[in-house]
């Protein structure tokens, strides 16, 4: 954009100064007269679409990442107060979910002994039913029935994924999506993306992958933590992985958008491989190589760790190392702590659940 000069000197007036008049030709005085004629107008500020520049481009070479280079986000200039709001998110949902899961299993305990009863009688009125040939919800209930416990959890979990996946396939939903269902802390919504991101998946090889590691580890981390506290664990390593990410990002103001189940899956598969570490796994297309759980582990921490401090943009590691490290800290140290802990939560549960009865009758 060019516009007229708001003061100062006149184009002749320049055109006298620069040199005589005998001494300018036709096509010199031409060229004064064009660049003093106009001037160029000052550019518009507008708000960063990433925090560096670099870490844009970056982040948009990632096929796992969605496309984001018409979305714009404001870094805060006081990037350590971005934090405060995500720690007291992080601290208090990992709280509500731990309290949860702790009064969801004592329900679940209480249940199962009328359960079992009912359960013996629908078994009896099923042998004396006539059964169907070709049920399809005989079939359903049978495939059912036949998946661990571990397996029966998670497929929550997976079909939670996919229908996320399906709505990054909405066009009209796409703004939506990026703002709720990725992290970034240069973002104006900084908590909900925290949780809601472990759920949701641009690239149908990230979903693919992480819900196949997530399916082959759940038998094992459900039969050492039990369906309960599983999730209790899950859901907080999400949003304790995110945390770790934001920290990352602001710390190296390499700001960008994250999203996918990865850092959920590092805490269930480094929990197990702390459990166990003489387990042996494979790689899904090298099956004939194993090795122990412990050395992958450590063969992970450390590919986070290098990825992390070069600055690696194909994956978020300060994520995946958040994940894992809380995994392994949950399994040594944090299930003593916390899960052993929760009886007076359960007792004050109890108490509401048996005076609430005795209450409403009075009245």
């Amino acid at each position: 954009a060019w516009a007229q000069p708001a003061g100062g000197r006149s184009c002749e007036e320049l055109t006298v100064a620069v040199a005589p008049p005998r001494l300018l030709g036709r096509r010199f005085n031409f060229f004064i007269q064009q660049k003093c004629g106009f001037r160029k107008a000052p550019r518009k500020v507008e708000p960063r679409r990433s925090d560096t520049g670099t870490s844009g481009e970056a982040y948009k070479r990632s096929a796992l990442i969605p496309p984001v280079e018409e979305t714009v986000f404001y870094p805060s200039p006081y990037p350590i107060r971005t934090l405060v709001k995500p720690l007291f998110f992080t601290v208090g949902f990992t709280g509500c979910a731990f309290g949860s899961a702790a009064i969801w299993q004592y329900e679940s305990l209480k249940s199962r002994v009328q359960s079992y009863f009912d359960g013996i009688k629908a078994d009896w009125l099923d042998s004396i039913r006539p059964q169907k040939e070709g049920d399809i919800r005989k079939e359903i209930n049978k495939w059912w029935n036949n998946l661990s416990d571990g397996q029966r959890t998670v497929t929550g979990i997976i079909a939670a994924n996919v229908f996320v996946f399906c709505l990054w396939r909405v066009p009209s939903l796409q703004r939506t999506m990026i703002r709720y269902f990725t992290s970034n802390p240069a973002s104006k919504v900084l908590c909900s993306p925290m949780l809601l991101s472990t759920f949701s998946h641009f690239s149908l090889f990230h979903m693919a992958a992480n819900m196949y590691v997530l399916w082959s580890f759940s038998s094992s981390i459900v039969n050492i933590l039990g369906q309960e506290q599983f999730m209790a664990v899950y859901l907080s390593a999400g949003v304790i992985s995110n945390f770790v990410s934001y920290v990352c990002k602001v710390a190296t103001g390499r700001y960008g958008p994250s999203l996918g189940a990865s850092g959920a899956i590092m805490t269930v598969l480094a929990a197990v491989c702390t459990k166990i570490p003489e387990g042996r796994l494979a790689i899904i297309f090298l099956p004939m190589f194993t090795f122990t759980a412990g050395n992958a582990l450590k063969a992970i921490i450390a590919m986070d760790t290098a990825g992390m401090i070069l600055g690696w943009k194909f994956f978020d590691h300060a994520a995946h190392l958040g994940g894992a490290l809380f995994g392994i800290w949950y399994i040594t140290y944090g299930h003593e702590l916390i899960w052993k802990n929760r009886e007076p939560l359960v007792k004050i549960w109890h108490e509401m659940r048996t005076n609430s009865p005795k209450k409403g009758g009075s009245k």
